[in-house]
């Protein structure tokens, strides 16, 4: 099963990295147009579809009841680096939701 839980922390990890570089890419572009040929857009994408890759192999033995909630620890991480990268909000509202959001991980995980 390690195998199947590490494609999942992969797929997770791809997921948070696709979603920074989505979001590199749309800072500073003009349009739409700009935003979607941006480098960073573009391997925001790509990573995205490498962390598809690694959640179906995971799928394939972890329950999907107990992988997709998983990845909401992509919220918790996400929101940290925005915080840190682009100085977006993180005050008790994101604190508490971060808390309840790594509480019911460990909980489903039991």
């Amino acid at each position: 099963m390690l195998p199947y839980y590490a494609a999942l922390a992969i797929g997770i990890l791809c997921g948070v990295a696709g979603q920074i570089a989505l979001k590199a890419g749309s800072d500073g572009a003009s349009t739409i147009i700009a935003q979607f040929l941006n480098p960073f857009t573009i391997l925001g994408f790509a990573i995205y579809v490498l962390g598809a890759i690694f959640y179906i192999i995971a799928i394939k033995r972890i329950p999907i009841s107990l992988a997709y909630p998983s990845v909401s620890a992509s919220y918790i991480v996400v929101g940290l680096a925005a915080h840190f990268l682009w100085h977006e909000p993180f005050g008790v509202p994101q604190l508490v939701g971060v808390l309840l959001i790594g509480g019911g991980i460990l909980m489903l995980h039991q």
